[in-house]
């Protein structure tokens, strides 16, 4: 116990040290130049276009099982103010439901996962919320609790509910704060919270997890996160992914994960620490990443995914006939 607490003050601590780099990772201002010079830059030499390397990326899945793990906010919908407003486009979801036709395809977000199933409305996908802690698969409803696969956070369940309502009060003398219970975890979104407001806001935060410190403390895209202190993010859910698929061992798979935010870096780590797989961030701005490529927005991410699909349509098409052997 005494170790998970030290574990979640040094997370706290941790947090309010890169609280300037936050804001840099998501700047209120903006330099069009310079942000445009940073950006090709970085491409160029680290993160290149998977639109522009569409051929290579095919190229490395010839003869491979493609599996899709994509995002939600801001991977296939558009940041917006308020997080319950977060729809996606009619033409997204339609792209989504022709890869799940071709590929294996899982949603992974920090989002409830009923919140984020509702979001989407397609019941061929895999759906991971919470940042994996809750896992469900297709064809799966609250009617079918044998669907369940995964839930390794479940005995937090009461904690969350009580932190949750303890935040909510806590931020109440904050406007535009927005606390969302994410079932396994929870959410203090600041994208409306004046940015001079933003290190109250912080300290509000950071005085609630001290007295729960079976959490920890992280940060996303102007949001805090008060998750459970255990060993499980989105990458372990893209493995607990995988291996469901039969593919844990597979040298003939190739994982392809799409996502636009700190928490997706985990993914991504345990692509490279596999060597194989695809990395996509979505990010209009340079970053450190441990992904391969990069897509500027869900816009792209939406042509990304039907060149995809058109080409798998393309390669089925000219694939040679099974000949059968002569009895």
């Amino acid at each position: 116990y005494r170790d998970l607490a030290a574990a979640a003050a040094r997370s706290a601590n941790c947090t309010w040290a890169e609280l300037e780099a936050m804001r840099a990772a998501s700047p209120t201002r903006s330099r069009p130049g310079a942000d445009v010079d940073e950006l090709t830059a970085w491409m160029q030499r680290k993160h290149p276009s998977a639109l522009s390397k569409f051929e290579q990326i095919a190229s490395a899945s010839k003869g491979k099982k493609i599996v899709m793990f994509l995002d939600y906010d801001g991977t296939l919908s558009p940041i917006v103010a308020n997080p319950d407003a977060a729809y996606m486009s009619d033409a997204m979801r339609e792209a989504v439901r022709d890869v799940a036709k071709h590929f294996p395809t899982a949603i992974v977000s920090g989002r409830c996962r009923d919140k984020v199933h509702n979001f989407v409305g397609l019941s061929e996908l895999y759906y991971a919320g919470s940042h994996g802690m809750d896992i469900k698969g297709p064809g799966s409803n609250n009617l079918q609790p044998e669907s369940v696969l995964c839930q390794p956070a479940s005995e937090f369940l009461p904690m969350i509910d009580e932190v949750y309502k303890v935040l909510v009060e806590k931020t109440k003398s904050t406007p535009g704060a927005k606390v969302e219970n994410n079932k396994f975890c929870l959410s203090v979104h600041f994208r409306c919270v004046d940015e001079k407001r933003w290190n109250f806001l912080a300290e509000q935060v950071k005085a609630v997890i001290k007295d729960f410190p079976m959490l920890k403390l992280t940060q996303g895209r102007k949001v805090f996160e008060l998750r459970p202190s255990i060993m499980w993010d989105k990458g372990k859910a893209l493995e607990f992914l995988l291996e469901s698929l039969g593919f844990a061992s597979c040298s003939d798979v190739l994982p392809v994960y799409i996502g636009d935010d700190r928490t997706d870096e985990d993914a991504f780590k345990v692509l490279r620490k596999r060597g194989q797989g695809v990395g996509i961030l979505v990010s209009k701005c340079a970053k450190e990443t441990s992904a391969s490529y990069s897509l500027q927005d869900p816009a792209e991410v939406m042509e990304f995914l039907l060149r995809l699909v058109e080409w798998k349509r393309r390669s089925s098409t000219a694939a040679p006939p099974m000949v059968r052997p002569r009895v």
